[in-house]
């Protein structure tokens, strides 16, 4: 699973070929989430919700990156890093 960013102790990685809807997933500590991009959802998993709230301040300032991660995830391209939050 590649890691595209990095910050306050989330890491931030996208699976090649992953299932639909388009998602990432993060880890912070022992927890694990995936979010959908477009509408920033909980789809599995759960984080504190300090941690969930500075995650998805991150993915609305990256959504089209995200996008284009997950686009080139899905031909098995190399994924781009992600400026993380500032």
């Amino acid at each position: 699973m590649p890691e595209i960013s990095r910050f306050l102790g989330i890491i931030v990685a996208m699976f090649y070929n992953d299932h639909a809807p388009p998602h990432f997933h993060a880890r912070y500590g022992e927890h694990k989430v995936e979010i959908a991009i477009e509408t920033l959802a909980v789809l599995a998993g759960s984080f504190p919700p300090r941690a969930l709230g500075l995650l998805i301040e991150w993915a609305a300032a990256h959504r089209a990156d995200l996008m284009e991660d997950w686009e080139l995830a899905r031909v098995h391209a190399e994924l781009k890093r992600i400026a993380p939050l500032e």
